[in-house]
């Protein structure tokens, strides 16, 4: 007998006995403490909307998540970003940055210009068909997650929003200590 769910025995049943089959939740134990089963928790329902948004620009747009990614961080800043401004907020190495923005670039929804100021950089910008091709992808990805969260009344929404507010200040807080 497999031992996975929270609890139970079975694959990824939870307290009170819902199936949510086989995640990275099936790893806890009763005896766990209970900041290990939420932490679980919250990555087990968060990889599973990554997959399904992943899946859905895939079949929908034949893009990635990364690709979307880099996108978004451009739509945001109409100036463009650095290769390397884009791997920091990406948090992925520039060899990744470099490979995503090669294929975007080739595509026509990119383009490197040279950075006004440094002679040793290049600034990415989104060209007006990326933008057009982004705002559209933009649009299905926010129905994609309202249906993903659908689960939870406005009001659970707020409640869970709010209290993920207090646990990044904390976090926030430890990372400052840290430094």
């Amino acid at each position: 007998m497999r031992d996975t769910g929270a609890g139970t025995g079975t694959d990824g049943d939870d307290e009170l006995g819902q199936d949510f089959g086989p995640d990275l939740e099936s790893r806890v134990h009763d005896g766990d403490h209970q900041a290990l089963r939420l932490w679980l928790r919250l990555l087990a329902c968060t990889t599973r909307i990554e997959d399904q948004i992943r899946q859905r620009l895939r079949s929908d747009f034949g893009t990635t998540l990364p690709r979307f990614d880099l996108l978004a961080q451009l739509e945001r800043s109409p100036d463009g970003l650095t290769m390397r401004e884009l791997s920091q907020r990406l948090m992925v190495t520039g060899g990744n940055v470099t490979g995503i923005t090669d294929q975007l670039e080739a595509e026509g929804h990119v383009v490197r210009e040279p950075h006004p100021t440094d002679r040793r950089s290049v600034t990415v910008r989104l060209t007006p068909a990326g933008r057009r091709q982004f705002k559209r992808m933009a649009a299905t990805h926010e129905g994609w997650i309202v249906e993903l969260l659908a689960g939870w009344p406005p009001e659970q929404k707020t409640q869970v929003y709010e209290l993920l507010a207090g646990l990044k200040g904390h976090l926030a807080q430890l990372d400052a200590a840290r430094k």
